[in-house]
């Protein structure tokens, strides 16, 4: 692979952010066309049931296309689904070289595009800024080989590692820069989710607010015992899904009067069975969920071991001991019981400092 070959991939991986927020359920993905080191079309997906990023990119380069290289972030699709095969339209294209960052992880297509290509005498080649590549579409990638959502858990703490005053009250611990870094996340997000106790305590709507966006993702309450107030501002214009623990039809009738969804999934516990929750969000093509919760639904998901993500945000304030903490875990036997992380990105933003941390896969 030559610098040339990895510059022109950073454009296309640039190109597939602009969809970061739009694909889902869809992938993100950039396309760039070249012909004698020169891009002469480029594009990017934007929402499912559109174009995908290489038609976009062949349609901008027109008879150029024929001779030339392209770059795409994913492997071509080679299925019929709401669009045509991409694969179709590079051979159509006359392209002589096609350059993928990473094999797509749909089992429909799992190398078959390539296979493709190269069967139609197109050259292929795959791997240049996979890692990137595959972070970009983390969710999807983790759709298509877990059958889950990929769980960022989003926190707001003080310096001593408090989320919310003894009484519960949060709102706000962070300054406006962080609140504004959280609702991007939010965005990028299929789904925000919440348990009855945030519901109660703060009474959020978990809606994107502080950045501009033009879709809203789902909103899931996690509500053992149906005990979401039917006044509850997460309930407003709906597009909620509620999961519970309880099957009360009086309670579910009252929620879906309201527009929310309520699904009964109950583990051993009588509580929700948060490893069923994240299938069945799964199976509804959600590639990533933004967790905003207390630290007693916090902790119930760590111990589920379905958290893939931390993004801890920490004011430069103390709240004392008497505050609530960031998870609700048992107490550890020893050191070698502590669950590890890497520390993937560590930068102020405002006056609070972000730290994002992944657990081992």
């Amino acid at each position: 692979m030559s610098a040339e070959d990895h510059a022109f991939m950073a454009r296309a991986l640039r190109l597939a952010e602009r969809g970061l927020c739009t694909t889902t359920p869809n992938p993100r993905v950039g396309c760039v066309v070249v012909r004698d080191g020169t891009v002469v079309g480029e594009g990017w997906h934007e929402r499912a049931g559109e174009p995908h990023a290489e038609v976009h990119a062949l349609r901008a380069a027109g008879e150029r296309a024929r001779g030339a290289t392209v770059y795409v972030s994913l492997e071509p699709c080679s299925h019929q689904g709401r669009t045509p095969p991409c694969v179709d339209a590079l051979i159509e294209g006359g392209v002589t070289r096609v350059v993928a960052a990473m094999q797509d992880p749909n089992p429909r297509v799992a190398g078959t595009g390539l296979s493709q290509l190269r069967a139609a005498g197109i050259a292929t080649e795959c791997g240049v800024l996979e890692a990137e590549a595959r972070d970009l579409n983390i969710g999807f990638v983790s759709r298509m080989t877990r059958g889950r959502p990929w769980v960022r858990m989003k926190i707001a703490a003080s310096l001593d590692g408090k989320t919310a005053l003894l009484n519960g009250k949060s709102q706000w611990i962070t300054g406006p820069d962080a609140r504004r870094d959280g609702h991007r996340l939010r965005a990028r997000a299929c789904a925000v989710l919440t348990g009855f106790g945030t519901v109660r305590d703060d009474d959020p709507r978990l809606t994107v607010r502080d950045v501009e966006t033009s879709r809203q993702p789902l909103r899931v309450v996690v509500d053992s015992r149906l005990e979401t107030p039917l006044d509850a501002k997460v309930l407003e214009g709906g597009n909620v899904l509620v999961f519970a623990a309880i099957a009360d039809p009086a309670r579910i009738a009252a929620l879906e009067q309201r527009g929310a969804q309520v699904i009964v999934l109950a583990n051993a516990a009588h509580k929700v069975d948060l490893e069923a929750m994240l299938a069945e969000l799964g199976r509804r093509e959600l590639n990533e969920v933004h967790i905003e919760a207390g630290f007693k639904l916090n902790g119930s998901l760590l111990k589920a071991g379905v958290v893939d993500e931390l993004v801890i945000y920490l004011a430069p304030c103390l709240l004392g001991d008497a505050a609530r903490g960031l998870f609700d875990l048992p107490a550890l036997g020893n050191l070698a019981q502590r669950r590890s992380l890497t520390i993937r990105d560590v930068r102020q933003v405002g006056d609070d400092l972000r730290i994002v941390a992944r657990f081992a896969s």
